[in-house]
């Protein structure tokens, strides 16, 4: 049998077989028939391409290594396995793309990306994602980690000295304190649509502010948002970049604070021996750890599946974790191989150190993780680093009325009013929003009414909280039609450049103005005063059960745009947030 070294290859291009061999085994029998079965004698290939974060692939590349000195085979067939180094974000949209699902914040696959057979992205969120995201159908093999790695607060030492570090243990609740203080510490975070480490330090601190209570949660929340969005960048070297290259005062109070990292970000950065070296506090509660999920992708051959089954035996070996050691990972179980070199102030699960759980096995999702939780937190992010101009308008005919039992008997007009407060709230001064409400012949013959014109929220916001106070249900049917015709032309009439120009509808029913428009009448208008230049996003939330998401859908889609239905009304707030987030940014 002739094998050809394996080789690791960098990014997801291209197709597997142009890497150089790698020989596994397949067998039920995992390891163990690994070493009865191999032999020098094998014919034939079956070629297991395999995505794996960056920072985890050398270890598997080596561990594939190992096995090809070895030649294994079974059954007279040998496997060629591809070991691609790859952002988890970049294989998140191949896979996106595939399926079907839509993830705030990701972006388009590129035209030569391939998705693999095995995917072992830096954290479980990503699949969750998927599978909110719109990809039902969406359901990966295994899913148990293989590795973790702990996510702390990254800061300078200095910095983290005058917290108390490393005697004092510091929480969540304190740095969000802090964070929202008359002396603010920086703060920083890499994307967190893009980067699993951010989002679980955004989750934190969205826990903390709901934790606090009273007044000022939704205060705490907005304003940890906002911090963390003025230092945001869009790739991790950029975010290390801006930490202190000294240690004067100047230089500390003009640089990045704190980051929500992951440990193996910390102890490569002062590998390198910075002149100012970062800290690792591990704040309480223990936010997500990274814990690299094993995960085969739906829909590859079976003897594929039998390879990637085998594969993961080798990489749950007790010999890996020493591998993972040596590229500044733990085990799955939190505990670290030989070599290891924890940051000070470390916990270790060998310590009985509760704060040191483990990831679930299983995945983040078999712990308990809810898919809302991380969908609202992705989605208030994005709302709140985008700007936009958008037309809001609320559906006040009788039927709105109705009680919402799941809503301690708010009718679905106060329910739908929050909704659009709350989001309200979560938008800066840089966007332009308007208001208007319809029904039928609300304004003499015309089914809507201008509540307030779109303006800058900077001079309006107030006149907008107060008006969505005011927004009562008339007896009135829903007219439908008409009033998105006339809120498109309105929009269209003002089109901003370099901002979102779009429009959010609610309305709990179908069209019933028999004197207005046709739907035929609307879909021929529609295309014919579009323009590609001045594109409008129309999101269309219906409420409750009576609503017709088919009609819902061709509208909205012939208008540039997608429905989406709250059948339970006091979910509205979390599809209004789902729904702007996914809108496109402007080219």
């Amino acid at each position: 049998m002739s094998v050809g070294r394996h080789r690791m290859r960098s990014g997801i291009h291209g197709a597997a077989a142009a890497a150089a061999v790698g020989v596994l085994v397949v067998t039920a029998g995992g390891w163990v028939g690994y070493r009865q079965l191999a032999g020098p004698d094998c014919s034939g290939k079956i070629e297991l391409s395999v995505a794996v974060s960056t920072e985890l692939a050398p270890a598997v590349d080596e561990a594939a290594t190992e096995w090809e000195e070895k030649g294994a085979a079974v059954d007279g067939t040998c496997i060629d396995v591809t070991v691609a180094a790859s952002d988890a974000v970049e294989v998140a949209a191949v896979v996106a793309a595939k399926h079907g699902a839509t993830l705030a914040g990701v972006g388009q696959a590129s035209g030569t990306a391939v998705s693999p057979d095995v995917w072992i992205p830096d954290s479980s969120t990503w699949l969750l994602r998927l599978q909110t995201g719109g990809a039902a159908a969406f359901a990966p093999g295994n899913g148990a980690s293989i590795a973790s790695s702990p996510v702390v607060v990254a800061m300078p030492e200095p910095i983290a000295t005058r917290l108390g570090w490393p005697q004092k243990e510091l929480g969540w609740t304190e740095l969000l304190a802090r964070v929202n203080s008359d002396r603010p510490l920086k703060t920083g975070i890499v994307e967190p649509t893009r980067d699993a480490a951010g989002l679980s330090g955004l989750l934190s601190l969205m826990t903390a502010a709901a934790s606090s209570g009273g007044a000022t949660a939704e205060q705490d929340r907005i304003g940890a948002l906002r911090a963390l969005a003025s230092g945001a960048s869009a790739l991790r070297q950029d975010l290390l970049a801006k930490f202190p290259t000294a240690s004067d005062g100047t230089t500390l109070a003009s640089a990045l604070g704190a980051a929500a990292l992951s440990e193996e970000d910390v102890i490569q950065y002062n590998a390198k021996q910075p002149p100012v070296p970062l800290a690792a506090l591990y704040l309480k509660p223990s936010p997500l750890p990274l814990d690299y999920p094993y995960a085969v992708l739906p829909g590859i051959e079976p003897a594929k599946a039998s390879a990637a089954r085998v594969l993961f035996e080798v990489l749950t070996t007790p010999s890996f974790r020493d591998k993972l050691a040596a590229q500044s990972l733990r085990g799955p179980d939190g505990n670290w191989g030989s070599g290891f070199e924890p940051p000070q102030g470390a916990p270790s699960p060998a310590g009985g150190d509760p704060s040191a759980a483990p990831p679930p096995q299983g995945g983040i999702a078999a712990g308990g993780l809810a898919p809302d939780a991380v969908e609202r937190a992705v989605s208030s992010w994005s709302i709140a680093t985008l700007s936009g101009r958008m037309l809001c308008i609320i559906d006040v005919s009788g039927s709105m009325k109705k009680p919402v039992p799941t809503a301690n008997g708010a009718t679905r007009q106060q329910v739908t009013a929050e909704a659009a407060r709350r989001g309200l709230n979560l938008f800066d001064d840089s966007w332009s929003i308007g208001l208007w409400v319809f029904s039928t012949n609300l304004d003499g013959p015309r089914d809507y009414r201008e509540v307030v014109p779109i303006g800058p929220l900077s001079r309006q916001r107030s006149t907008l909280e107060r008006s969505l106070d005011t927004v009562v249900s008339s007896s009135g049917d829903t007219g439908l039609y008409d009033t998105l015709l006339a809120a498109y032309k309105d929009v269209q009439q003002n089109w901003e450049p370099g901002k979102v120009n779009s429009i959010v509808l609610f309305t709990d029913g179908k069209n019933e103005d028999n004197d207005g428009v046709s739907q035929r009448q609307l879909l021929a208008e529609l295309e014919r005063i579009k323009d590609p230049d001045q594109p409008i996003q129309v999101i269309i939330i219906g409420i409750g059960t009576e609503v017709s998401k088919a009609e819902l859908d061709t509208i909205a889609e012939s208008a540039g745009g997608g429905a989406f239905i709250a059948a339970d009304p006091t979910k509205i707030s979390d599809i209004f947030l789902r729904a702007i987030a996914l809108r496109k940014a402007p080219a």
